[in-house]
């Protein structure tokens, strides 16, 4: 048995590594890095043999975990590829939306190489993905035979870990968990018997919450900071990502105005939003989502769409805007309509999301109201933040203390750390060292390989 960590960078992106099981070998998640461009974006595939791997699983359709499919599969043309429904849906419509990025980015910014993949590649490719769901058990390999099974992740809808058992011994990976229950996504379940090697996301490792935090306190202060801004006639402004987290917000906002916290004004989305929220619609009736049958682009009240063709929604006061990207990225709606409300102290920008310190949406949590931000990275204007600017915790991720916990409740010979930055990781081998003494606790080198006998 051994790992092989294809992660480019020590950090998050290009998520992805190899495990041999016998003479079966089973790529896991296959990513895109989102800060590097051309094929430096991409995990270590040059580092598998061409046409090696028996099987390449996907835990969930973030790029940085299945940006990179179609070059892997490509190199790896008889691998069975195989994720849940869910993600085969999404994972489709976010590939041809990262082809869209990347030929802009190749004419903006003449990165060579781009895009990576076409439209139609992505077309031919999906047409070999397998879906498999919750608690189906499968085999691939030939010789050594390997047993697989999802788990519910908890992460976004259609998100997994994966158990896969050879000859009496157990590996999960977990991909990105959540283990409490989220608006529309409910909490992980996985596997609590003891396992021989534990594969662990480390994403908030150096990011714990406050022992007060509660999810539920956490909306009734995002919904009463909501409402003081439309008391005034101003608008918020909240920058979310397309897929997931703009689900998730839409379903809270239905919740906090039922709660009467909020009152009900129109809410616009666009662009690649919309695409997704109708994909999730299609599995509005799965027994691992809230809110089941509600439809959200039907049922939610006051829902202004960005048509076809538009760049940006028309901007009135007193509205809610939710629009990607999450991190104000240049050349995305929110990045564009941002104008609109950094002018005024009626408005506010509010994040309900991670963002990147480099990011636009970044640099405007960092200086917030009465600083000064650089919103196009093409000119050198910077532009007064005389906005209110929020931030709430409502990640994804699992706080590092209950990762820990799932760890140590599994009781595995080995722990390997991945899907995180170099503190972050580093309080993991800390905390998980002092908590399973007799574990091997390790932090993979980009391209290291690890025995795991």
């Amino acid at each position: 048995m051994r790992f092989q960590h294809l992660a480019r960078y020590p950090d998050i992106g290009s998520n992805s590594c190899l495990l041999e099981l016998g003479s079966t070998r089973i790529v896991l998640d296959a990513g895109t890095h989102p800060k590097h461009v051309g094929r430096e974006c991409l995990p270590l595939f040059e580092e598998i043999e061409f046409d090696s791997v028996d099987a390449i699983f996907v835990t969930h359709p973030h790029l940085d975990h299945i940006g990179a499919l179609p070059c892997l599969m490509e190199q790896q043309p008889h691998a069975a590829v195989a994720m849940t429904k869910e993600t085969r849906e999404s994972g489709e419509a976010l590939l041809h939306n990262s082809v869209n990025v990347m030929k802009s980015q190749k004419r903006e910014l003449g990165v060579s190489g781009y895009p990576l993949y076409s439209h139609k590649k992505v077309d031919e490719l999906e047409r070999f993905w397998f879906s498999r769901s919750v608690g189906e058990t499968f085999a691939v390999g030939h010789d050594d035979r390997v047993d697989c099974e999802f788990f519910h992740a908890g992460h976004v809808q259609g998100a997994v870990g994966i158990r896969l058992a050879w000859e009496g011994k157990n590996v999960f990976y977990t991909g990105d968990v959540h283990f409490e229950d989220q608006t529309v996504t409910t909490a992980a379940q996985f596997p609590t018997e003891k396992l021989d090697t534990l594969i662990i996301e480390t994403t908030r490792g150096n990011n714990p919450r406050p022992e007060s935090y509660t999810r539920e306190k956490e909306k009734r202060r995002l919904g009463e900071t909501i409402a003081k801004v439309l008391e005034r006639n101003g608008s918020v402004l909240i920058p979310v990502f397309a897929f997931g987290k703009t689900q998730e917000l839409l379903m809270m906002l239905h919740e906090l105005r039922e709660e009467e916290i909020i009152p009900v004004v129109p809410v616009h989305i666009g662009g690649l939003s919309t695409r997704m929220t109708q994909i999730a619609d299609l599995f509005r009736e799965s027994p691992r989502r809230f809110h089941r049958g509600f439809r959200i682009l039907e049922d939610f009240e006051d829902l202004q769409i960005l048509p076809r063709g538009h760049r940006e929604p028309d901007f009135h006061p007193g509205r809610i805007y939710a629009l990607s990207s999450g991190m104000m990225s240049e050349n995305t709606v929110s990045n564009r309509f941002s104008r609109h409300i950094l002018k005024s102290s009626e408005h506010a920008i509010i994040f309900v999301g991670y963002a990147d310190e480099a990011t636009p949406g970044g640099k405007i949590l960092e200086a917030g109201q009465g600083g000064r931000v650089q919103i196009d990275g093409n000119r050198e204007h910077e532009t007064a933040i005389q906005c209110e600017v929020h931030r709430f915790d409502f990640s994804g991720h699992a706080p590092p203390n209950q990762i820990a916990d799932y760890a140590v409740s599994c009781n595995p010979d080995n722990v390997i750390l991945v899907h995180g930055d170099t503190s972050a990781k580093s309080w993991f081998h800390q905390e998980l060292s002092e908590r399973l003494p007799h574990a091997r606790i390790v932090v993979p080198k980009p391209g290291q390989k690890i025995d795991l006998e």
